[in-house]
């Protein structure tokens, strides 16, 4: 018994101890975030996790929320097809399909409800699929970690876009769709089955994606006097299928 003590009170064993436990300090700190702790990350730091270092997990920012991908390196990894996602925020790139210079930010201006929806969408992914370990300051989180107006208000337009985007289903689910089909040889056609094909304005479209556009509906003949109707062109008035 005493020689057990006269082991753990000697120098040595004191100072191999420190040894180890600086050694565990630096790894955790330097090397991996913790896998399942939250952490506060600069855009420099989140800039190291970007897959070129291997002995570092490749974390990915989506409005903010940062997420280990490590597991899916193949495509997130130095030379893979994701690799621009890679230690940035690069939101707007979920939509914009822009992966280079200025389309690699976090910035959703001028993006329409259905866009911000679509990302707020694939952070949903992300969430499901990776780790999340930690929130990015500046656009989206504050310094103590807390929601920006800028992640509130991003939120916000994504739940107006899908509330605008299920009533336009309602709306038109209404007035049948036309069939559709298109070869290389034939080109596109439309058709009903009940009714004939018209064009018609898409009124809650212009609120989900900023532009306004048109679908093909089936009306029966005496549907026909509504307004805003359009027929297709070279196509006869009570056609049942029209050349597009």
């Amino acid at each position: 018994m005493m020689s057990l003590r006269r082991i753990l009170l000697s120098p040595f064993v004191g100072v191999s101890l420190i040894v180890v436990l600086l050694a565990l300090y630096f790894r955790s700190s330097f090397k991996s975030p913790p896998q399942h702790s939250q952490r506060l990350f600069s855009a420099e730091e989140l800039a190291l996790y970007n897959g070129t270092d291997e002995t570092l997990p490749i974390l990915l920012g989506i409005l903010g929320s940062v997420y280990d991908v490590t597991k899916g390196k193949s495509h997130y990894g130095s030379g893979g097809g994701y690799n621009h996602f890679a230690g940035r925020d690069a939101s707007r790139a979920f939509v914009s399909g822009n992966f280079t210079g200025d389309g690699l930010t976090d910035s959703l201006h001028g993006l329409s409800s259905s866009e911000v929806k679509s990302i707020v969408d694939w952070r949903g992914f992300y969430a499901r699929t990776y780790t999340p370990v930690g929130k990015l300051v500046g656009r989206y989180y504050d310094r103590q970690g807390n929601p920006t107006k800028h992640l509130k208000g991003a939120e916000a337009k994504a739940s107006r876009g899908a509330q605008l985007m299920e009533k336009q289903k309602i709306e038109e689910d209404k007035q049948k769709n036309c069939n559709s089909r298109w070869s290389q040889d034939e080109g596109g056609e439309v058709w009903c089955d009940v009714g004939v094909p018209r064009l018609v304005q898409r009124p809650l479209e212009i609120a989900i994606t900023g532009s306004m556009s048109k679908r093909c509906a089936c009306f029966e003949e005496d549907q026909l006097d509504q307004s805003g109707l359009e027929i297709y062109k070279d196509c006869e008035p009570l056609a049942k299928t029209c050349k597009v």
